[in-house]
């Protein structure tokens, strides 16, 4: 890569540019992995107590530039500015999460039997973690694995987004240990340079956030180095509103599910499939929800809708919502970016009677779209619901717990919600069925997947007489 190369960040809202940063030359990169690598050798070394210590001031210290943080999400993808201090909020609770928990995550396992043999689990680091953050939740993507990889005895190369190298930047200074720097060490290169890191032998584990395509790619990667990889990608999450649910509580959080940070989560709620005798109802609630949107600039307390992080977003989106129409759909609101505006703005968008092989029930949209289809029963709902190679979050709005467990057990996915939805819980582990990808941040199977077992199998011998 040549050293002048350079990344150009650019507001989303109006196509500003916010800075310019030099990224890392192969020389660069080279350095960076060497001192990770032997910043690990000294920190596995670490008593797990003190890493907690010292783990907890570096969040601490990354709660001080809480409000510098969010301001800078915004500025560089286009979250309103409340969402983004949300984000903020959330890095340092999931933080907080681990520490608590890391103790008991990772504490030895011991199996007691008669035989006096004395055998155990241990858990120990795996070394290197590589941790390809993506945009859409640029602090929220990063802390699910940072954390739990430190405390576990890692050490971190964060390589986050072109769009958002900048919080990157910021978590890397805030997790700079006084004794071992180089903890957490941050890059900067372009999406095709990434694969020289995920290359490299010196990984022991890439944590990818990102697209199915490029998950792919980075599964053959790292399997010439034997690295682990896990993967978290995309999503096209179901929503069923079954008729015993109240109306107004459904509408409202199902429209927050699919616009929240505009429509740019992976478990968005992007295909909702409503009981035919309320679905008229609902429609109309959903309506009224989604007109009540305030698009705008993301630094202005009243927006409740910012701009898209990615302006290539726009025709396909326009595409996505002329292809349902096509094939029957009927738009309701929105459907097309907003004119007149320099921002990446597509409006939060209603459409009924929505196909289920269209694209927009298919492919992810990550924009602020609800798409709606009636349904007869429970059964179609789930065979609708069902009808996807994605696998990440489903929900449920119901009242009666047998069927919200019957949902559960039908569904192929992480996580199924029974009146919640676009929620995370750190206590719970987060991971991806089919498309949506493979292994597991948070919970307790979050720090497993950033260690390895050693088995101690321990026979006292006699004495030597």
């Amino acid at each position: 890569m040549p050293p002048s190369e350079r990344i150009e960040v650019t507001n989303p809202f109006d196509q500003k540019l916010i800075c310019t940063l030099n990224c890392d030359d192969e020389r660069a990169i080279d350095w960076k992995l060497g001192r990770a690598q032997a910043a690990f050798e000294r920190w596995r070394k670490v008593p797990l107590a003190e890493r907690i210590e010292r783990v907890s001031a570096c969040v601490d210290r990354f709660a001080e530039g809480g409000e510098e943080a969010a301001q800078s999400v915004s500025l560089q993808m286009g979250k309103p500015i409340e969402q983004a201090r949300r984000e903020v909020e959330t890095f340092l609770a999931r933080a907080r999460w681990a520490l608590d928990a890391a103790e008991d995550a990772l504490a030895t396992e011991v199996f007691l039997a008669e035989d006096g043999i004395d055998r155990r689990i241990e858990h120990h680091p795996l070394g290197v973690v590589l941790d390809v953050a993506s945009w859409n939740y640029p602090l929220l993507v990063p802390v699910n694995v940072i954390v739990p990889a430190l405390l576990a005895g890692n050490t971190v190369v964060l390589k986050h987004s072109e769009r958002t190298p900048l919080t990157g930047q910021a978590i890397a200074r805030a997790f700079r240990d006084p004794e071992v720097p180089d903890l957490l060490t941050d890059v900067v290169v372009p999406p095709a340079q990434a694969e020289r890191l995920v290359r490299d032998p010196r990984v022991a584990h890439v944590a990818f956030t990102g697209s199915v395509a490029t998950g792919r790619r980075v599964v053959e990667e790292a399997s010439g180095g034997l690295a682990s990889v896990g993967l978290e990608l995309g999503g096209k999450d179901p929503a069923y509103v079954a008729a015993d649910v109240d109306l107004e509580f459904a509408a409202a959080n199902v429209v927050d599910g699919a616009c929240y940070n505009a429509g740019q989560s992976c478990c968005a709620v992007e295909r909702v499939y409503v009981h035919r005798s309320v679905h008229d109802e609902f429609v109309d609630r959903a309506r009224r929800v989604l007109e009540a949107y305030r698009m705008g600039d993301p630094l202005d307390e009243a927006t409740t809708l910012g701009p898209l992080a990615l302006r290539a977003s726009l025709p396909f989106l326009e595409r996505q919502v002329e292809d349902a129409v096509a094939q029957g759909a009927h738009l309701l609101l929105g459907g097309q970016r907003v004119a007149g505006t320099t921002g990446n703005f597509f409006p939060p968008t209603l459409l009924v009677d929505v196909p289920n092989r269209s694209s927009l029930m298919q492919d992810e949209s990550f924009a602020p779209i609800v798409a709606v289809r009636a349904v007869k029963d429970d059964d179609e709902a789930i065979a609708l619901m069902r009808d996807t190679r994605f696998g990440l979050t489903a929900s449920v709005w119901t009242v009666d717990p047998d069927r919200a467990e019957r949902v559960a057990r039908e569904m192929d996915c992480g996580t199924v919600f029974q009146n919640r939805c676009d929620w995370v819980d750190p206590s719970l582990p987060w991971s991806g069925w089919g498309e949506s990808g493979r292994g597991a941040t948070m919970s307790r199977y979050g720090f497993l997947a950033l260690t390895r077992r050693k088995a101690l199998h321990f026979r006292p011998g006699p004495a030597r007489g």
